[in-house]
């Protein structure tokens, strides 16, 4: 069978993929002790080149050592964490796949332990609730930023941006899902301000479009994508108040800062019950380029590019246990289920 996964696509200024198959961003925590790429990192991303995948979006990189809240991941703030990335895209691009940055501040998702001194900023005072699991303490206590402290929160994220491009990559995916700082203000089951970044989803959305629009005047907006996760699994069905009416506000504000890539994602979830469900809102909404998929049976996202739902399709755990997950997909091979014991090591 003749796969559509497998055909190239091109959109506008955005460019050529040789295929629609994305490499998930996937948090591994290899990094060196100055949050540098190593030369397993670089193997691990050049490996997912040479077998084929068409766009690769990278583990979570840290923007500014207070946005940390991880073990050992990767930043883009010095240069010499941006000469670690330059070799791996180095690497990636000898075999025509693309590859994007993603930019990540993890607000109160985090703890003291990582902050390197720094406070933990949120859109709120509320500390998130359960453990985190990096260092099996509680969350740690964040401060609501301050209004006139916001501009330094998108300078920290252009600033990773441009080192980004000073890297080769093709692109950066904002992270505005999953909990962390982005969605934090968008979300108003965690969003608690009464000022101009709170209340209303007009509000609510103000920070992620204030951002949005600094980083597509500082590298172009072809350069730029964004993930968000309006539903997802997390102790049980989790979504925004409103998903709908939200979303609608969303993306209008997002199309008219000239936003054109857009990932939605579901984390480690039932797809169809979560981003599959959204996307198919999402979808009426949104013209332009639009990724998903994350844990989809190659059926099934044939289906959905198909359909016309997708463009372009993700899978994490699935390319994390192979590697060779394109070539599988070809010679119509098994592949190979994910374990846990995978996380141990850069495979």
């Amino acid at each position: 069978m003749i796969y559509k996964l497998l055909s190239k696509f091109e959109r506008d200024k955005i460019g050529k993929f040789k295929n629609r198959i994305v490499m998930s961003a996937m948090t591994r925590g290899f990094a060196n002790e100055d949050h540098c790429c190593n030369s397993e990192i670089l193997k691990y991303y050049e490996k997912r080149a040479k077998f084929g995948v068409g766009l690769i979006i990278t583990e979570g990189i840290i923007i500014h050592p207070s946005g940390d809240g991880y073990n050992n991941v990767p930043y883009l703030f010095t240069k010499e964490q941006m000469m670690s990335w330059k070799k791996v895209v180095k690497s990636v691009h000898q075999y025509d796949t693309k590859i994007y940055a993603q930019l990540w501040h993890c607000g109160r998702i985090s703890h003291n332990d990582y902050t390197n001194g720094y406070d933990i900023v949120s859109s709120t005072n509320k500390q998130a609730e359960g453990i985190n699991r990096q260092n099996n303490k509680p969350y740690g206590k964040p401060r609501a930023l301050k209004n006139n402290e916001m501009e330094n929160i998108y300078k920290m994220f252009n600033h990773s941006a441009e080192l980004a491009m000073e890297a080769d990559f093709d692109g950066v995916e904002i992270h505005m899902g999953h909990g962390y700082l982005v969605d934090q203000f968008l979300d108003a089951n965690v969003n608690d301000r009464s000022d101009n970044y709170g209340g209303s989803v007009k509000n609510r959305i103000r920070f992620a479009s204030e951002l949005l629009d600094s980083i597509i005047k500082k590298i172009g907006y072809e350069k730029v994508m964004v993930r968000i996760s309006p539903s997802r699994e997390m102790n049980g069905l989790y979504e925004w108040p409103n998903t709908l009416e939200m979303m609608k506000q969303l993306l209008k504000e997002f199309e008219s800062k000239g936003l054109r890539q857009l990932d939605i994602s579901c984390a480690n979830s039932n797809y169809y019950e979560t981003s599959g469900k959204i996307i198919r809102q999402v979808r009426k909404l949104w013209k332009h380029l639009l990724i998903g998929g994350a844990s989809l049976t190659i059926d099934a996202a044939e289906n959905e590019i198909n359909s016309g739902y997708l463009d372009l399709v993700t899978w994490g755990r699935a390319i994390l246990a192979n590697p060779d997950f394109v070539e599988l997909i070809k010679n119509n091979l098994p592949i190979k289920d994910f374990n846990n014991k995978m996380r141990d090591t850069l495979i």
